[in-house]
């Protein structure tokens, strides 16, 4: 029976096939890219996160601190170059302190715009697993739903716009059936998987060469030594804190000795 069938295949039932077998197989590799980065993604928020709390908080404190030594300074030497000292610090301190405090501002005050609202709803019209015709194709737009999901969350436009763009894309120019209709459409899929497999790799490449996650390895090779990097860094930035206070202070005994 299994000679008659491949008796019976057409060059384009051939070619349909093996396009089916490496659609199969690039969609394999994308969910396990797409596994890898959300593994990484959640790694780095866990420790940016439990970063923030224990050291850029202090961050903040000591920044602000010397702006306001910078500020005083003013008051004490009144010349152009501790104006703009002055200017530069109070910078460098609201940086900082948007850095520490603004992310979880942020995620409290998220509210997506209607217009991010009717991107998801025009995707998910399309992508949902109930809408699947097969198995492979549920499980596709499974993934596909997580990523849409993901991208709402964090206000992601230009993915959720580009999950639409394929599959207006391949509705709207491939229609019809028969192989040579079916194989141009896998065409395409596997084109944008392997496209997407490339944008996650560049995210992966960014994401690990950042000093995040610089930090993040370092303070794993410290731990291995039963150390704690991120607890010595916030007791370091606490004795410059307390230098820093002090410096304020005496700058303040100065200003009022001088009658300012």
């Amino acid at each position: 029976m299994s000679a008659e069938i491949i008796l019976q295949q057409t060059p384009d039932t051939a070619a349909l096939l093996d396009k089916r077998e490496q659609l199969a197989t690039v969609r394999n590799t994308l969910a396990e890219r797409e596994s890898e980065l959300a593994q990484i993604r959640a790694q780095l928020k866990t420790f940016e996160g439990r970063y923030l709390r224990q050291v850029g908080i202090l961050y903040a404190e000591l920044d602000d601190l010397e702006a306001r030594i910078a500020e005083r300074e003013v008051a004490l030497y009144d010349s152009d170059s501790a104006r703009r000292r002055a200017e530069e610090t109070r910078q460098r301190a609201q940086e900082t302190h948007d850095a520490a405090f603004g992310e979880a501002r942020e995620a409290e005050e998220f509210d997506p715009p209607p217009s991010l609202k009717t991107l998801f709803r025009e995707v998910a019209k399309r992508i949902h697993p109930d809408f699947a015709r097969d198995d492979a194709e549920q499980k596709h737009f499974t993934l596909l739903m997580a990523r849409a999901n993901q991208a709402y969350s964090r206000g992601d436009t230009e993915t959720l716009q580009r999950l639409l763009d394929d599959h207006r894309e391949i509705d709207a120019s491939i229609a019809g059936e028969g192989a040579a209709a079916e194989l141009l459409r896998i065409t395409r899929q596997i084109q944008h998987a392997q496209r997407d497999i490339a944008t996650l790799d560049a995210e992966r490449h960014t994401l690990l060469a950042s000093e995040l996650a610089q930090l993040h390895i370092d303070a794993e090779a410290a731990a291995r030594d039963h150390r704690d990097l991120l607890t010595e860094l916030a007791t370091n930035l606490r004795e410059q804190i307390a230098d820093a206070q002090r410096r304020f202070e005496l700058i303040d005994r100065q200003i009022s000795a001088h009658g300012k």
